[in-house]
């Protein structure tokens, strides 16, 4: 399934962004040639990458880890992915100024749409309700990895996320924030004459560094617990984990690993 889905990237992710944007017919062919020569670029450099930090992961698992640890690997995994979206930059320059009227609607309906269905996830129904659906979220990635959870991890988990500082409505609000500051960014840009691509880059690239960290330091401060309460809840139910589920874990790690080799070495 991860070689499928890998090799099927380009098209899917082209998909997704075209239900936000309903692309027309020049900007798709950009995007597409763009999401196929990432696509190239990731198979070639990133995926060894990928595989070589699965390894080392590999070699701490079967011991406990700290918080720091957690958090360390959390971060390697963020630079990695901003360096595709360092690299998909050229192309949002080029495609921010040519989106019509018609489409920047569409994609306010699209973010309305999505909203709903956040809502419906993280803030509707009681705190119980609400906490059950972020401990089946949780408990469904670490059964993923490490193979059934025992009662007594099960119960950990969900001590441990009903003390987190997980704020929905606070995290909606910056969900808002973000959309509405994307929203005013390419009206701006496609409503005036053409602009130069320097302009275009420099807003594109503020918009993208206010979207990955928010202007709010209350925000940030609130984001900081959050992450770092995160990887205290990784850490501690691993540690909670058998030795039979920390190799289980070895292996399924190393499946992901060989599967990163693999796609690499596919040309």
């Amino acid at each position: 399934m991860v070689r499928i889905a890998y090799n099927q990237a380009p098209d899917l992710l082209y998909w997704w962004l075209d239900g936000y944007f309903d692309f027309g017919d020049a900007q798709s062919l950009r995007l597409r040639n763009s999401l196929s020569e990432i696509h190239d670029w990731h198979r070639k450099t990133q995926l060894p990458d990928y595989a070589d930090l699965l390894r080392e992961i590999q070699g701490g698992i079967a011991g406990d880890v700290t918080a720091s640890q957690v958090c360390d690997v959390v971060a390697r995994v963020r630079e990695r992915a901003t360096r595709i979206s360092d690299r998909l930059e050229p192309t949002v320059i080029a495609l921010a100024p040519t989106f019509s009227p018609a489409q920047l609607t569409h994609l306010e309906q699209q973010f309305d749409k999505r909203n709903r269905e956040w809502r419906r996830e993280w803030l509707e129904g009681s705190n119980d309700e609400r906490l059950s659906r972020r401990f089946r979220t949780l408990s469904d990635r670490f059964e993923m990895i490490y193979g059934p959870l025992d009662a007594g991890q099960r119960d950990l988990l969900r001590s441990r996320l009903a003390s987190s500082p997980f704020d929905a409505r606070r995290s909606y609000e910056d969900r808002l924030r973000r959309q509405r500051d994307a929203l005013a960014v390419l009206q701006n840009l496609s409503g005036r004459a053409p602009a130069p691509e320097s302009l275009v880059r420099t807003e594109m690239r503020a918009l993208f560094d206010r979207s990955l960290v928010s202007p709010d330091p209350r925000f940030r401060t609130y984001l900081d617990a959050l992450t770092r309460d995160g990887c205290e809840t990784v850490a501690a139910v691993h540690n909670r984990m058998t030795a039979t589920q920390r190799e289980r874990a070895r292996i399924r790690l190393r499946d992901y690993e060989l599967d990163f080799r693999s796609l690499a070495a596919t040309r």
